[in-house]
């Protein structure tokens, strides 16, 4: 039987288009939890938001997480919701110069 592809939110694909646009960076997280492994990597590097953090934890798997003015978020929650960041707002395309 043939397997159905699932469907791509609109919404999620555009928070992803979004966050290309956000300065990203890329850690390892040691012992440590990915999520302690990033706010220490913000911390020591005083990185200011929006930006993009990604985590790896073992050699098949890399968390993202959305360092923000209101705190850290995981990556795809921010994706579906990126509409609620301000930091966000400025680093959307301008979609009302192509309509005119």
């Amino acid at each position: 039987m043939a397997r159905r592809r699932k469907r791509k939110s609109r919404r999620r694909l555009e928070g992803r288009r979004v966050l290309e646009c956000v300065p990203q960076f890329c850690l390892d997280s040691g012992e440590e939890k990915p999520v302690t492994a990033a706010r220490r990597y913000i911390q020591e590097h005083k990185i200011p938001p929006p930006a993009l953090l990604l985590v790896r934890r073992n050699e098949h798997t890399t968390d993202r997480y959305f360092w923000a003015e209101k705190g850290l978020f995981g990556a795809q929650y921010v994706e579906e919701n990126h509409f609620l960041f301000p930091s966000l707002r400025p680093a959307e395309p301008e979609m009302s110069s192509v309509a005119g």
